[in-house]
């Protein structure tokens, strides 16, 4: 299904947000890039937001916020590269490219699925995710009761860029919280969340503005 009531004057750059979810850290992003104007200071907007879950909450957020919204779910695929390549031609159809246009900014807001060779190779450079942990440290799942088990002080949240080993790209922007006493991992993970909310726009922002600069 699809909904589109985003603009037909694109912008220069198009963001594509992926979710499974109830996407905060999209909604974070969408509220970001309308309080500072990144159409205008970035020549960005986001274009599109996809998930392969039917039932995602986000959706109906990005709708109401003039959004195109599109589902494509990998229950429909017999094997995870069929999925990734239907999933770069939706994608693809998203960025089309005017005169003016460059490459869309691929961002994974909670999308839960692991990326093929493939598909991360044909977005390399282009394609950011946020993980909850201080990476290199407790990469995959179960970040916050690992990092609690472990002992550590402080815990986080990584923006990076995406490669084919998981949760392994160059890191882009940390924001460290402390792991307190008593802490359990649902209190660490909406700690740490708060924090996303507000990395994930400032580093999309900066990567935006190097693009601006260059």
């Amino acid at each position: 299904m699809t909904y589109s009531r985003a603009s037909t004057n694109g912008p220069n750059r198009r963001i594509i947000i992926l979710i499974s979810g109830g996407g905060s850290n999209m909604r974070a992003i969408l509220k970001t890039a309308k309080r500072d104007h990144w159409h205008t200071r970035y020549g960005a907007a986001v274009a599109a937001v996809v998930s392969n879950q039917r039932e995602a909450g986000g959706l109906v957020c990005a709708q109401e916020a003039g959004v195109a919204t599109h589902v494509l779910s990998h229950r429909d695929f017999t094997d995870r590269l069929s999925f990734d390549l239907a999933l770069m031609r939706l994608i693809d159809q998203q960025d089309v490219q005017g005169p003016n246009q460059v490459p869309a900014l691929i961002v994974l807001a909670g999308f839960m699925r692991i990326l093929s060779p493939a598909f991360v190779s044909h977005y390399a450079g282009r394609l950011l995710n946020i993980h909850p942990s201080l990476l290199p440290a407790f990469a995959g799942l179960n970040t916050h009761q690992r990092a609690i088990d472990m002992g550590c002080k402080f815990a986080g949240a990584t923006v990076h860029h995406v490669t084919a080993a998981l949760d392994h790209g160059e890191i882009v922007a940390q924001a460290v919280v402390p792991v307190l006493a008593g802490d359990d991992a649902a209190g660490l993970a909406a700690r740490v969340l708060t924090q996303e909310h507000l990395l994930y726009p400032q580093a999309i922002a900066q990567w935006l503005q190097a693009k601006v600069s260059q």
